[in-house]
């Protein structure tokens, strides 16, 4: 517990810090590119413009009840998804990225994983913007569900900082993390229901589903966003999510405290 309140004090201490670093990290990703922050959205958007054509074109059919729009449906799933991924990947990299300060004795490097996923959630902001105002061109219109929003996007930035605490730790001395991280979101992403609907599974596996706590931040953005549902209506899911996310935590703690005094050592 020491642990993580002083965790916490760290980044309450730095905050002017971190956010002014995770500005300058979010502006070098398009330092000598021309099209510069323009391709941060080519991508995602592309990806989900290739899923709705394979779901709605190819296969004819989409995986949701109803006459809701699939690209709505999907978008809902995928952005959250893109955050949590390109977060977890930059944190988990972000000693080696950042290795000049980590050899600052001075330097609270606790706070360096957060550097690179406050980065990212500067960009997931910028795509909640969009996804709303697409929701608004269809006609669907923002309601009080929508404050959720800042719920879940705050729940998953723990949950980020709680994993990434682990890899970034442990990518030092042991870089295939990276690959297996690779792995680990590229079939997280088929086993969490963000292409296909929960309710395609047999009610009586649906409670393994749930031990993935994206599960809870994917099906909260479209609770949020398309079916109305409150947070506090889910509240053994929320029990979960917040338990394994501060168990994470204290897995983190524990290998940052154990590993860190030989980080500059290896760097």
């Amino acid at each position: 517990m020491t642990g993580l309140f002083i965790t916490i004090k760290d980044l309450f201490q730095s905050r002017k810090l971190l956010f002014s670093l995770a500005k300058n990290d979010f502006k070098n990703k398009f330092v000598g590119s021309y099209f510069g922050l323009l391709w941060s959205f080519v991508q995602p958007l592309a990806t989900i413009a290739v899923f709705i054509f394979v779901f709605q074109v190819g296969f004819r059919s989409a995986p949701i009840e109803g006459d809701f729009p699939f690209a709505l449906w999907l978008t809902a799933g995928l952005i959250p998804w893109f955050y949590f991924s390109e977060a977890w990947n930059t944190a988990t990299n972000s000693f080696f990225d950042y290795s000049f300060l980590v050899k600052k004795v001075v330097f609270k490097i606790s706070i360096i994983p957060m550097i690179k996923i406050l980065s990212a959630l500067f960009l997931h902001v910028i795509f909640i913007g969009i996804m709303v105002s697409i929701f608004i061109l269809y006609g669907y219109y923002p309601n009080i569900y929508y404050l959720q929003l800042i719920y879940y996007a705050f729940a998953m930035t723990v949950f980020l900082i709680s994993l990434s605490l682990i890899t970034s730790s442990i990518i030092i001395f042991f870089k295939d993390i990276g690959q297996i991280l690779n792995i680990i979101l590229q079939f997280g992403m088929w086993l969490t229901p963000i292409l296909w609907r929960y309710t395609m599974i047999p009610e009586q596996y649906r409670w393994i589903l749930k031990l993935n706590p994206m599960y809870y931040i994917v099906e909260g953005y479209r609770d949020s966003l398309i079916f109305n549902v409150a947070f506090w209506h889910k509240y053994n899911q929320s029990m979960w999510f917040w338990g394994m996310t501060a168990l994470f935590f204290i897995i983190g703690l524990y290998c940052f405290k154990k590993l860190k005094p030989h980080f500059a050592d290896v760097l």
